[in-house]
Formats: C-alpha cells, sequence, structure tokens
C-alpha cells in the first residue's frame, strides 16, 4: 500500500513524503528505527494523493546516476560502515542525503531489502540499472571476508580511476569530431547559401564553365534537393542497421575488431582496453572475489567483445586447471610484457599487484597517446579546414579567372 507520513527528526524539523510498506504498522516501525518521530500515518487515495511524487518519480527516470555520485557514495559508505555505524542507520542517513533522485530511490529499495533480511550484495543486484555485476561481487566479497569498508574504498578508488580513464578518451575524442562537424558544417553553408549567390553571376557573365566549378554547382543544387533528405535518410537507415548488428555476437566482434585496427586511434582503444581489464581484473583479486567469477566479471566489463572473447578463453583454461598467462600469450591482443607480468604474478602469488602495475603503466600509455594524437590532429585539421574552403573559393574564382582571360 501507498502511505502518507509526516515524522520529525531528532532536530525537531517536520517532513512529509509517501513510501510503500505491507501496512501502517510496518512502515511505522521502520520509520522509528530510523530514529524518527512518526507524527500521522495515513493511506493515500485519490483525494490526498500528491503528483509532486509522481512527478519526481518520472524526472529521477530521466536522470543518470554518474560514476561522480557513485564515488561519493561509496566513500560515505565505507567511512560510516569503518566507523561501526549500523548498515540500516547508515542506509538511511544517506538515502535522506542523496542529492541524485535515481541512486536515492535504488538506495531506498537497498535499505528495505536488507530490512526484511537480505544481504546488501543481494539488495544491490536487485538494482542493476544502478550497481552493475562488477559492483555486486566486490561487495559480496567483502560481507564474506568481513572486510566490507575496506573493499567498498576499492571501489571509489576503482570507480574514480574509470572516471578519469573516460575523460582521457573524451579528451582525444572530443577535438577531432568538434572540428570535424565545424568542417561540414562549413562546407554545407558555402554550398548551400555562397555558391548560389556565385551561381547568378555566372549565368549573367554568359560562357562555359570550368569543369570543376560545374561540379560544384551541380553538388550545390543536390544539396538544397529532395536527394540531400533521401541521403539523410539512407544514413539513418545504415546506421541503424549498423547499430542493430553491433548487438549480435558476431556483429560486436567485427566491429571492435575494425576498432583496434584504426590508424590512430587503433592503438589508444587498444592500450585503453588493456588498462581496464587489468585494474578491472586486480580490483577482484585484491578484494578477494574467486578467480572464475572474477573472470567472469571482467568478460561482462570489459567494454571490447576482442578482450572479452580473449577473456572468455582465459576463463576456459582456469576452469581446466590451467594458468592465466598461457592463453594470454596466445592471444595477439595482449602484449607480451602483459603475458610476462601476469606469469610473474601467478609465479610469486602476487597477481593482484601486477596487474595493478600493469594498469599504472598503460594509464601513463594512454596520457602519452592521447597527447600524442592531439598534437598529430590539430595541424592535420587545420590543413583540412582549410583544404575545404579552399575547394569551394577556387571552385567560384575559376569562372572569373576564364572571363579576364577571355577579355585580354
Amino acid at each position: 500500500m501507498q502511505y502518507i507520513y509526516k515524522v520529525k527528526d531528532n532536530q525537531g524539523k517536520i517532513s512529509q513524503a509517501t513510501a510503500q510498506a505491507e501496512s501502517a504498522s510496518v512502515l511505522r516501525t521502520r520509520l522509528v528505527a530510523r530514529g524518527l518521530d512518526v507524527i500521522e500515518i495515513k493511506e493515500q487515495n485519490l483525494l490526498n494523493m500528491d503528483i509532486g511524487p509522481y512527478l519526481g518519480s518520472f524526472a529521477s527516470i530521466l536522470e543518470r546516476v554518474t560514476l561522480k555520485d557513485m564515488v561519493v557514495f561509496s566513500r560515505q559508505f565505507s567511512a560510516m560502515v569503518g566507523s561501526g555505524v549500523a548498515m540500516l542507520r547508515t542506509l538511511s542517513i544517506i538515502v535522506e542525503q542523496c542529492p541524485n533522485k535515481k541512486l536515492r530511490r535504488a538506495l531506498d529499495e537497498i535499505r528495505r531489502g536488507v530490512e526484511s533480511g537480505m544481504a546488501l550484495s543481494e539488495a544491490m543486484a536487485r538494482q542493476p540499472h544502478v550497481f552493475d555485476r562488477l559492483y555486486v561481487s566486490i561487495v559480496k566479497a567483502g560481507e564474506t571476508g568481513g572486510i566490507l569498508a575496506d573493499v567498498l574504498k576499492r571501489l571509489a578508488d576503482y570507480i574514480e580511476y574509470r572516471e578519469k580513464l573516460n575523460q582521457k578518451v573524451r579528451a582525444a575524442m572530443v577535438y577531432p569530431t568538434v572540428v570535424l562537424l565545424i568542417a561540414i558544417g562549413v562546407f554545407w553553408a558555402m554550398l548551400t547559401f555562397v555558391l548560389p549567390i556565385f551561381e547568378n553571376l555566372f549565368k549573367q557573365i554568359g560562357g562555359e564553365l570550368p569543369l570543376y566549378t560545374q561540379f560544384l554547382i551541380a553538388l550545390s543544387e543536390a544539396v538544397r534537393s529532395v536527394w540531400m533528405v533521401l541521403f539523410l535518410l539512407l544514413c539513418g537507415a545504415a546506421g541503424y542497421a549498423l547499430r542493430r548488428y553491433y548487438r549480435t555476437e558476431i556483429g560486436r566482434l567485427h566491429i571492435d575488431g575494425f576498432r583496434l585496427g584504426l590508424p590512430l586511434f587503433g592503438d589508444l582503444i587498444k592500450k585503453v582496453a588493456i588498462a581496464r581489464f587489468s585494474r578491472t581484473f586486480g580490483t577482484l583479486i585484491r578484494a578477494g572475489v574467486p578467480m572464475l567469477n572474477a573472470l567472469e566479471v571482467v568478460k561482462d566489463t570489459a567494454g571490447n567483445a576482442v578482450v572479452a572473447k580473449a577473456v572468455e578463453n582465459i576463463y576456459e583454461e582456469v576452469r581446466q586447471g590451467g594458468t592465466i598467462s598461457r592463453p594470454m600469450a596466445k592471444n595477439p591482443i595482449f602484449p607480451p610484457m602483459v603475458t610476462q607480468m601476469v606469469a610473474v604474478g601467478e609465479e610469486t602469488g602476487r597477481l593482484d599487484d601486477m596487474l595493478s602495475k600493469v594498469a599504472d603503466f598503460y594509464d601513463m600509455e594512454v596520457e602519452n597517446s592521447v597527447e600524442q594524437l592531439t598534437s598529430l590532429l590539430e595541424p592535420l585539421m587545420v590543413v583540412g579546414i582549410g583544404a575545404i574552403v579552399g575547394s569551394v573559393v577556387i571552385g567560384m574564382y575559376l569562372p572569373i579567372f576564364t572571363v579576364i582571360n577571355q577579355l585580354k
């Protein structure tokens, strides 16, 4: 049932909200357990229903839970649990203070699950839109080993690492994307608005136009005709078909493999994938997640189908009693240095340390690659825009030079 309740906190502040519960007495017990003084509880009906919470719920569906939100939650949870605060009390405090509505709703559901006797990891697993499999696996390992506060701190560090890695990748991709869009926009504007003005001038002057100018005029007419609409629709259909193809297993393998082979960007994508694999695998092992479970999680969170396929081969080898380094050595996606570091980690029993060192090394490699890529693309993009604008300008002035020569 849906209830409207009014409570007073320890500071004497009175607030009103809605909640779902089996009965009013169950809701009262739950509120008292949170340290609140219950003033009133009444069942919600059509007469006293407030549409505000429902509008807020709709807005929270559209709201995203960012990595920053997850870092803040993990650090708060780790600090409070490590200080000896009861888990239910910790969840209640965080729910009241959480600014993200979507995360607040998920945490409230988790709190209810824990109240009903669920383990924290089990309750989190029921919120897959917020807590992914990696997060749930590490929390479950922390619960089993009695080190929940420590693993939550490691989770926060790992999420911060993911955010920094994503920022590096975005820094490499944003600049060329923006410049390419500007170049396309300038080219389209010159064909649509500038070239038609010169076309009318050429018709008044008369004479035969150069072939290159005729080509530009034909292109300008095509851009301003229905063919342009058909072309855009065709591009949209092709993009939709490519997206559907990418959802298939073979499609992901083909497209992700193509990305790894791209000039300039392929090497960066490969380094990002290896850094993510090493950091994720090392974090899971250090948290006490069993090896096979850790490999399953790494495969699901790899972010690249080629790497996921390689991890699947490693999983089959380990399941049959083999080592991790042997199938890695057979796969070209893993450089020899990574394979050797993993082999040393297996022999010394310090696999998590070796994986962390590999991740640190490739973090620096990603940063250097981003700087090199940016410094290389800047002059290429400037020359590209100049060539696009210059090609149209030359096409517009060629007839003028032809007329001058005829006058001479």
